[in-house]
């Protein structure tokens, strides 16, 4: 592969691998046709559309126009009493959908429950649809495994559920992954940036906003109304939604040295306070929902409360966990249908898929951190199709107040997440785009050359390509640490990268280029450490041995490992820095076996093969500084000892420019060149290897691919040269 191939291949948009569909159902909103054709182009993505937008509508349009147009099986897995809904809303739809339960030919369009995939053979289905796809949010779910691996090779694919929970990226990334548009890990090192401090945090990229949404709207829609697609969405204006909170008063004691029992903040304090406020909530509630005769539903969260609810409200008929599949199904109908006047469940259960414009009135008795769960969990009755205000009221202890305030905070971190996502994504919806092509730097070149120093600003293999054979002394720098860090956007970033294979793929051209401009028998240093892995990332927390891996690399171009020093760094200051778990001193109390030693960085030196035609020779080199600088260990390296930087970082840079210790580069072009060599850079960032080049009496040319980075390492080249009188009088 050319390199022209490769940055053309890198970090490419999804693929669609559906059809133009020659005509699907009538029985569309404008709104709805659109969104079905669009999917049955990709072929294989994801509708996130707000509850009541008539997402089962387009999933059996979709399921319908794909059977036709290939003539196989299509199978929907649905949450439960959503497969009895979805058959009778086909056929209002002129679409035959069979209900099974048990294991049986996929033939036409078959829907079943989550809870029964197991019973089918799904390895020669034509497609199929996740209603209510929020099931596979969590990467380490047994359902999503499970999904995963049974519709692995099933050539169309459609998820679909409400808006995604607030920044729960995971959700993203599951869906991505299921589709088969790129795994999980693979989003998280492309868009984003992992927050040390909190190791569990992913934060998109400052440059990556746009991108990340651009690359959703490839693969899925994020639509809240008609109108984020430019259709008409009076329709679709709901009626008043009223939430009533009733606080009640908790009889539980203050605890010792506190003279008021205090609001609950762990999640154990907060099952001990609903726990101890039970009663007087079940009884409040009870007391709402039997002066009336209108049809409820109550939501609950312990299995005490939903008892003492059922038998406290007139009616009531319960759908808990311990009851099988068939008598929840028929539970949940009987409400639908009007055969029961009040229903009592936990959001977990039914909180998903079901239509209950029928009832107008829900109680929340306890409520849940779970922002995603209430939501949905409201969304059952105020929906597209409700004709009255909806009036929801929540029973809470006044100990509880913590998870009331944790709900609101969340409700609006999903509106700003939704009116991002829907504003990029409603763009691509209506150009009929089949993928929308992310946004990458535009790659530009420029150039400043004196007769001591020349900076590029461009790709580095690239540029090395016009640098002439052999014309290079010796090479310094730091690479990017696969995509641990990431400067930019473009896909010539090499910290841009899908994982460390990519990363290994691009930096590989770079070491072609750097054995053909190397003088033979001379050297090239590296900075580098050892990488921390992540749960997230890697699936354990751990070391990746990063030192080794680039040492290999230039070995299979050619190069011989020459030496290598280690250089001392303070783990107190790393673990400030870092909040890294293995640093941590409560880990030693906790669990010493997860407590590690501090990382250091590496100077690993590769020398290019032959003899060398000209030698490097020290006449003057003291003794006891060659034993300093020949110890295997640098204790003395001052980690401030650097470049000032601040004025080439921009807004969106995820992290400071952290240039190589002046104090390490002195030594590695001391020992390595003679005086007037060239030294080469080709990730010179604001030049620090440029700098002590010039203090030392080289040559240099560095290669920064970033603009304010190239621009900053201009200023402190021109600056460090008009502070010594190295050159005058026309010394080279």
């Amino acid at each position: 592969m050319s390199y022209q191939d490769f940055i053309a291949g890198k970090l490419t948009r999804f693929s669609a691998v559906g059809f133009e569909p020659e005509s699907i159902n009538e029985n569309l909103f404008d709104f709805q046709d659109a969104l079905t054709k669009w999917a049955l182009r990709v072929g294989r993505c994801a509708l996130f559309a707000d509850t009541g937008l008539g997402k089962t509508r387009m999933q059996l349009a979709w399921a319908d126009a794909v059977r036709r147009h290939h003539d196989g099986g299509i199978l929907i897995l649905a949450p439960l009493a959503v497969a009895e809904q979805t058959v009778e809303e086909g056929a209002l739809m002129g679409i035959e959908v069979r209900h099974v339960r048990e294991s049986c030919e996929i033939d036409g369009i078959c829907i079943t429950n989550y809870e029964r995939l197991h019973k089918f053979d799904c390895s020669d289905l034509l497609g199929v649809v996740l209603d209510e796809s929020s099931i596979i949010k969590h990467h380490d779910s047994k359902s999503f495994g499970l999904l995963t691996d049974a519709f692995e090779g099933t050539p169309y694919k459609l998820c679909a559920t409400a808006t995604p929970a607030p920044n729960d990226w995971t959700e993203l990334g599951t869906h991505a992954e299921f589709l088969g548009v790129c795994s999980r890990v693979e989003m998280l090192a492309e868009f984003f940036v992992h927050d040390a401090a909190k190791t569990q945090d992913w934060r998109l990229k400052g440059h990556a906003r746009v991108a990340f949404w651009e690359w959703i709207a490839s693969w899925a829609a994020v639509v809240r109304s008609p109108d984020d697609l430019g259709f008409d969405g009076s329709r679709f204006v709901l009626p008043k939604l009223t939430i009533d909170q009733h606080t009640i008063e908790s009889n539980q004691k203050a605890l010792p040295g506190h003279l008021f029992a205090m609001e609950a903040q762990t999640l154990s304090e907060r099952r001990d306070a609903r726990r101890e406020s039970a009663e007087e909530r079940v009884r409040a509630c009870a007391d709402i929902v039997n002066a009336t005769r209108k049809p409820w539903v109550v939501w609950c969260e312990l299995n005490t409360e939903s008892e003492m609810l059922t038998k406290a409200i007139d009616g009531a008929i319960e759908v808990r966990g311990s009851q099988t599949i068939d008598e929840k199904e028929q539970a949940l109908s009987d409400f639908r249908h009007g055969r029961a006047r009040v229903i009592v469940t936990k959001p977990s259960i039914a909180g998903w898929g079901s239509n209950w414009q029928h009832c107008a009135h829900m109680a929340f008795v306890g409520v849940t951190d779970s922002w995603e769960s209430y939501y949905q969990a409201i969304r059952r009755c105020w929906r597209f199709g409700q004709k009255r205000p909806v009036k929801v009221h929540v029973f809470s202890s006044v100990l509880e107040g913590a998870v009331v305030a944790n709900l609101k905070r969340k409700e609006e971190q999903a509106k700003q997440m939704a009116d991002e996502a829907s504003a990029i994504t409603s763009a691509a919806v209506r150009r009929n785009v089949i993928g929308s092509q992310r946004t990458v730097n535009e790659y530009r070149e420029d150039q400043k050359i004196t007769p001591n120093w020349t900076m590029y600003q461009g790709d580095s293999v690239e540029v090395l390509k016009r640098i002439p054979d052999h014309s290079i002394g010796y090479s310094i720098f730091s690479p990017p640490f696969a995509s641990l860090y990431t400067y930019s956007n473009s896909p010539r970033d090499m910290g841009n990268c899908k994982g460390d294979e990519q990363f290994f793929e691009h930096f590989g051209f770079l070491v072609d280029e750097l054995l053909r401009v190397m003088q033979p028998g001379r050297d090239v240093s590296f900075h580098c450490m050892l990488l921390p892995t992540s749960k997230a990332m890697s699936g354990v927390i751990g070391l990746k041995d990063f030192r080794s891996d680039l040492i290999r690399c230039f070995q299979s171009h050619g190069f011989i490992h020459h030496s290598e020093v280690v250089i001392w760094k303070d783990p107190v200051t790393a673990m400030q820095r870092t909040k890294a778990l293995g640093l941590l001193h409560k880990t030693v109390r906790l669990n010493s076996s997860m407590a590690r030693q501090g990382i250091p960085d590496y100077l690993v030196t590769m020398r290019a093969p032959g003899d060398p035609v000209e030698r490097v020779t020290h006449d003057d080199y003291p003794v006891d500084k060659w034993q300093q600088i020949a110890s295997p260990i640098w204790m003395d390296i001052n980690p401030s000892d650097t470049l000032q930087y601040r004025s080439a970082r921009e807004h969106e840079d995820e992290r400071h420019i952290a240039p190589l210790q002046l104090e390490v580069i002195r030594r590695g072009v001391e020992l390595w060149t003679n005086p007037g060599d060239t030294v080469l850079s080709p990730f010179a960032g604001i030049g620090s290897e440029g700098a002590v080049s010039l203090e030392l009496g080289r040559k240099f040319i560095g290669v920064e691919l970033k603009r304010s980075y190239f621009e900053q390492a201009c200023a402190n080249l021109s600056q460090c040269e008009a502070q010594t009188d190295l050159f005058a009088d026309g010394a080279a």
